[in-house]
């Protein structure tokens, strides 16, 4: 009987605690799930993963414009983050020349391809692009020299 008693006393507590252990880890996985949906992406990231093999930070280009440079042009063009932000997610959805901040750029290295990314990840590569921007870069010819002090041959962004 004693024996019988202590199995179940046993049983008991090892029920509890697998319980207990359930119910842990259940509110550490929600906690984690709400901490992922409120917690602000990465735009430098999601540039890295997928931007980046076109897209240089600084000039010299790859084979696509340089970040810094375009982040000059959006300053130019657009007095507030939002608008700047809501146009570089239009574009970077569905680019074409239409719409493009720098026409020159597409007439160097062609059109971009459609990012088929989330809204949200579109919205943190946009906004950590303009975050790029350098007032002290100049515009120069698209190389990061400054006014007039361009390293290329001719070919600069704003050539």
């Amino acid at each position: 009987m004693k024996e019988k008693r202590n199995v179940l006393i046993n049983l008991m507590i090892y029920l509890a605690m697998k319980r207990l252990l359930l119910i842990m880890g259940l509110g550490l996985s929600f906690n984690s799930i709400a901490q992922a949906a409120t917690s602000k992406l990465d735009g430098k990231a999601i540039f890295d993963k997928n931007c980046s093999v076109c897209h240089s930070v600084m000039p010299p280009p790859k084979s696509a414009p340089p970040i810094t440079p375009l982040a000059s042009h959006y300053h130019q063009k657009y007095s507030t983050k939002k608008d700047g932000v809501n146009h570089l997610v239009a574009y970077l959805k569905s680019p074409n020349k239409d719409n493009a901040i720098d026409p020159q750029a597409i007439t160097r290295f062609g059109l971009m391809p459609a990012l088929r990314l989330p809204d949200s990840e579109l919205r943190a590569v946009a906004e950590w692009v303009w975050d790029q921007y350098n007032p002290n870069m100049g515009m120069g010819r698209g190389m990061g020299m400054g006014q007039g002090q361009g390293m290329g041959r001719g070919r600069g962004m704003n050539q």
